[in-house]
């Protein structure tokens, strides 16, 4: 019986006792079929079970709870003092005290960040393979590898599970079959439909924000992110296109150079295509490139024809057939390589790491200024993503100081108090606190691959300077707030300001629990404390019967931390008093919608999906356009239409939304949206035409045709560049005194990131780009510049008995644009 048991047990749990191949291990050839998550958990478990020469680390989990986990490849003898050389390592950065008494360089390979980039997965198994079972012994004497198999499980699984499911048997290499056309919204993103490979430095999402913890602990000498394109584009490898961002060394660039080269050796061998210097530049500073870059790494994208339309095999433009064996091997060269070109050079690269990290850059500014003005929660939001980032800030003793003002462009005086948060440029990460901080940032090169402007003080909506000289920095005291006391007798009324996320979560949070909130309309001073419109106002008539409702508001108000006011009299200071029903409007607890779905963006359908559910934590209901006519929108109070084409819907389907909005409906749309609304006749709003500017005038616009006419063929990709944008800051003129403007002030800085432009509304002109205003950083093309003063940004139109929201800007952008953030909320809770 005993041996009964063992046997079943050993059939059901097979133990390998010696190093498995991928292929001996998983039941079949890498690249006949993609491998789910699990077995590459399973696969690289077992590879640290029987192996001294790898190490495996989990660091957190996917918002759909799958593993996240690396893998650290080295010699038994590295692995052993695995935490001494890595704590080596921040000492050469100068992050930690002391001399580095160990000389091993990290190598970091990350795979799959894209989930339908699926061959990187694939690719990291044949190499830690190749690495344990063939082992160079000087690599692993000399080098830590360290491996990440899959940095975006929930978007390669969502990829994996539709090729199963669909792919014919077998696999059609013919690119009509439906194996090759991933649904709405495709594997690409994370749960929330992310792009993770622009969220290194922002860390919206959980992975991301791991990932950072762990990397930041490391900080590795080389970093290469696998990626996929087209599936008729050549393999491409560094060195990277222009803009390099103009802090990028000269050994960042040389050193790239090198490593192509070498990549290219192998290529020239096996007769494979490839290309360097186009497309990828090194500028955006979130990227899985940039990011380590500019944290003393030589950072590079590689990048292998296929991507999710290529399956297991499809046939490409010259008429062969890319295989995923194909793609494996590929990716398996270049990552290879990298590694022993590392091994050739460590002293080379340990020696230029301490010396970026030793040299401070040449900036105009030496240290950037950001005022508290009064908002401690924005401040601590502030200084949780610096901790996160290891940027190093403080403050400085108060006095009378003159700087480089983001707002105005301009240099003046201005008050320094110990309140104000201080970040010098002397300390080891001045380059990426540059990068993040400056008010402009420097173009080579005007084709650029993503955003041209993201300036941080400007995205947090504080006002901020830029210093020339260096400030003596002392630590920053921790921000605490308040705990609030339950009053032992119910108040006539509590009441709580509304100036940031924290007062809207807070909002969120009594919604959620069904307890009845009004909101001042107009500016009220309550025993001798002024609150702003918006302010939140919790009222014992209108809690009649909730004997909880009080104990509920101080209870949620201290996990926000939330300064709440009890008021004991209805009867106000000044201003309009808590009964007035026309100015202290009862806040109706919004049912809110949100469509997705073929035709809508992904990635801005899920920033806004993210931002409800896990920033504001209010519950939402997701619609597919697949139904949505067949959806009684009269169940819900808002409904959001994302960035999109909305190519399948039709007159009925904007009639049905039209119907509802004119019945007391309010529909929020963002950037795509609006124009189809447009298109569909239900808006008085009027584009701005790309051909002229907003005065029409003839002349010029016979000029443009002229030109059109003569632009030579190679030059037609940089001459539509004057329609375009890539991503440029704007400041808008904001009328706080609308509801959908509540908690700021009247100024706002915009991220623009497409080349939309309509004229005003007749009324309900939230938000516009004054005249005479400049951008405040980025690419913008020159009819774009042209046409954009006096153009719309946010509006709200009266439709009916409803409203509808324009938000031609998308406050939302990758969730890092913090100061949209209430923006949104506004549209959400509170009614023109």
């Amino acid at each position: 019986m005993r041996l009964l048991i063992l046997v079943l047990i050993l059939v059901q749990f097979p133990v390998y006792a010696q190093l498995s191949s991928p292929d001996d291990f998983l039941g079949y050839t890498l690249g006949d079929r993609f491998t789910p998550h699990h077995r590459v958990i399973d696969y690289y478990e077992n590879l640290g079970r029987v192996s001294s020469n790898v190490t495996l680390q989990y660091y957190g989990e996917t918002y759909e709870n799958r593993p996240l986990m690396l893998a650290f490849i080295s010699s038994e003898e590295n692995l052993g003092k695995l935490d001494e050389i890595r704590a080596d390592n921040l000492k050469r950065s100068g992050l930690q005290n002391g001399k580095p008494s160990t000389d091993i360089p990290i190598i970091w390979l990350s795979y799959n960040v894209h989930g339908n980039e699926s061959v990187s997965t694939e690719a990291s198994m044949a190499t830690i393979y190749e690495l344990l079972a063939n082992p160079n012994q000087d690599w692993l004497k000399n080098l830590i590898i360290v491996i990440d198999p899959c940095l975006n499980p929930d978007g390669r699984e969502r990829y994996v599970n539709f090729y199963n499911q669909y792919k014919n048997q077998p696999n059609q290499t013919n690119i009509d079959s439906w194996e090759h056309h991933e649904p709405w919204p495709g594997g690409r993103a994370n749960h929330y439909l992310f792009d993770l490979n622009r969220d290194w430095a922002w860390m919206s999402q959980k992975e991301s924000e791991q990932r950072l913890k762990v990397y930041n602990q490391w900080l590795p000498q080389i970093h290469v992110d696998f990626h996929e394109q087209g599936i008729n584009s050549p393999y491409y490898f560094a060195p990277a296109a222009e803009p390099y961002h103009e802090l990028i060394t000269d050994w960042q660039r040389s050193f790239q150079v090198d490593i192509g080269k070498n990549h290219a050796k192998y290529f020239d061998e096996k007769g494979w295509l490839y290309f360097t210097k186009q497309y990828f530049d090194l500028l955006y500073p979130s990227y899985g490139d940039t990011y380590p870059t500019f944290n003393g790494a030589i950072g590079m994208t590689y990048e292998q024809g296929g991507s999710g339309r290529a399956g297991l095999g499809v046939i490409t433009e010259t008429g062969q057939t890319l295989t995923l064996k194909d793609r494996i091997d590929h990716h398996f060269t270049t990552g290879i390589s990298t590694i022993e070109v590392a091994a050739n050079n460590r002293k080379n690269l340990l020696a230029e790491f301490a010396e970026f990290f030793t040299q401070r850059p040449t900036t105009l500014y030496k240290t950037y200024v950001l005022k508290h003005n009064g908002d401690n929660h924005k401040m601590k939001d502030l200084m949780k993503w610096l901790d996160d980032l290891d940027i190093k800030y403080g403050k400085a003793a108060a006095s009378k100081l003159s700087g480089y003002h983001f707002g105005s462009q301009q240099t003046q005086s201005f008050d320094l108090t110990e309140k104000d948060l201080v970040i010098s440029l002397d300390q080891p990460k001045a380059v990426l606190t540059n990068v993040l901080f400056e008010p402009h940032t420097k173009l080579s090169d005007s084709l650029t691959y993503d955003i041209t402007a993201w300036s941080v003080p400007l995205a947090y909506g504080l006002e901020s300077y830029g210093l020339r000289s260096a400030l003596n920095v002392k630590k920053f005291e921790a921000i605490t707030f308040i705990q609030n006391v339950a009053s032992d007798n119910t108040p006539y009324a509590q009441i709580f300001e509304w100036k940031n996320m924290a007062h809207a979560s807070l909002l969120a949070d009594l919604l959620v629990e069904d307890i009845k909130v009004r909101y001042y309309k107009s500016p009220v001073k309550i025993n001798g404390q002024a609150f702003g419109r918006g302010s939140i106002v919790i009222t014992r008539a209108d809690n009649h019967g909730n004997t909880k409702a009080s104990d509920l508001v101080t209870e949620y108000a201290n996990k926000r931390g939330v300064k709440i006011h009890a008021v004991q009299s209805g009867f106000v200071q000044s201003g309009v008093d808590i009964g007035s029903n026309e100015h202290v409007s009862f806040l109706e607890k919004p049912k809110v919608a949100l469509l997705g779905g073929l035709g809508t963006s992904s990635l801005n359908y899920g920033a806004i999906w993210h931002f409800l559910e896990q920033t504001l934590q209010y519950p939402i209901v997701n619609l597919s356009a697949q139904y949505f006519s067949q959806i009684d929108l009269n169940d819900y109070d808002v409904l959001i239409l994302p960035d999109g084409r909305y190519s399948n819907f039709d007159s009925d389907d904007w009639d049905q939304i039209d119907n509802w909005v004119k019945s007391g409906g309010k529909l929020i749309l963002l950037q795509g949206a609006i124009e189809r609304w447009v298109a569909a006749n239900k808006s008085s709003l009027k584009k701005f035409n790309d051909d002229y500017d907003s005065t029409n005038q003839q002349e010029k616009l016979d000029d443009q045709r002229d030109n059109d006419r003569i632009i030579p063929y190679a030059s037609t990709e940089r001459y539509d560049l004057r329609n375009m944008t890539a991503g440029s800051i704007f400041k808008v003129k904001l009328d706080d005194t609308h509801p959908l403007a509540y908690g700021y002030n009247d100024e706002y800085f915009s991220l623009k990131t497409d080349n939309l432009r309509y004229d005003l509304l007749k009324s309900g002109n939230v938000g516009y780009i004054a005249n005479d205003q400049s951008d405040r950083g980025g690419f913008i093309g020159q009819n774009v510049i042209e046409s954009i003063d006096g153009s719309l940004v946010f509006g709200v139109e009266n439709r009916g008995g409803g409203d509808v929201v324009y938000f031609i800007d998308n406050p939302l952008f990758r969730s890092f644009w913090y100061d949209g953030k209430l923006l949104f909320a506004n549209a959400v809770f509170f009614n023109p």
